[in-house]
């Protein structure tokens, strides 16, 4: 270990020391986001920089259970996405699955996907599903892995399940518009009974939600990072969560 590495170590001993016990969030978004220019820095191709990415999730989670951290949500894939090249995609797909079933092997964590899974691939779909099932009973941090994930797919998705559940039982669409609220729509989330984000952090530097989580954020506090995703250090994370417990929460007012 280096000298610079000991002295980040200090220095986040330091600011975990500082952080607030109740000032904590209890759920914590993060996109993940920086892999490819990472990889393009350091003359990789774009897989090598999703596996650094991939690589990089389980330190994350350790941090988050450190500081008691009880729900994590991932963007590891949107739809917008999914319009990449066939082997980037392939690759990338490959990558996720693994990182999912590594997730799910250590036993400590609730692996729930969110996303379009219809929009996947047979087999990775398959995989995110056999992981949901096999975590479902672990008690440590719930973590969701949002995959073939938009913000706007996943309301459009909410309301086509809250029409189908109401066809269902015979209502009227008339009287379904009487008595619709925000309520009615949150229960068909893919969060759905989950507490809303606390915190949203995003690396790479970009300043932008993209549409993560667009229903639940809308009270979130946000943290932009410069560093890329395999980049990502614990001091960053700290950093990021000794922001929100400075911020005064305003909840919309």
């Amino acid at each position: 270990m280096g000298a610079r590495d000991l002295i980040y170590g200090a220095y986040a001993r330091r600011v975990a020391r500082s952080l607030p016990a109740d000032r904590i969030p209890g759920h914590v978004g993060v996109i993940l986001d920086g892999n490819r220019r990472w990889a393009k820095a350091y003359g990789e191709q774009a897989a090598t920089g999703h596996q650094a990415g991939a690589d990089k999730i389980q330190e994350l989670l350790g941090w988050c259970e450190e500081l008691g951290v009880r729900v994590v949500t991932l963007w590891l894939l949107s739809t917008d996405n999914l319009g990449r090249s066939e082997t980037e995609l392939r690759d990338l797909m490959a990558i996720i699955e693994g990182v999912v079933t590594e997730l799910a092997d250590t036993g400590r964590w609730r692996v729930h996907p969110v996303g379009a899974l219809d929009l996947l691939p047979d087999r990775t779909a398959r995989v995110l599903k056999e992981v949901d099932e096999r975590t479902s009973g672990c008690t440590g941090v719930h973590v969701n892995v949002a995959v073939g994930y938009g913000g706007r797919r996943e309301i459009a998705d909410a309301v086509r399940s809250l029409l189908n559940e109401h066809a269902s039982r015979g209502t009227q669409i008339e009287d379904l518009a009487q008595v619709l609220d925000v309520e009615h729509i949150a229960e068909h989330l893919y969060t759905k009974g989950q507490p809303d984000p606390d915190l949203v952090i995003r690396t790479s530097g970009e300043q932008r939600l993209s549409g993560f989580l667009l229903w639940q954020s809308a009270h979130s506090e946000f943290y932009f990072c410069e560093a890329y995703w395999p980049s990502f250090r614990k001091v960053d994370f700290l950093r990021a969560i000794r922001a929100f417990a400075d911020r005064e929460r305003r909840f919309g007012a």
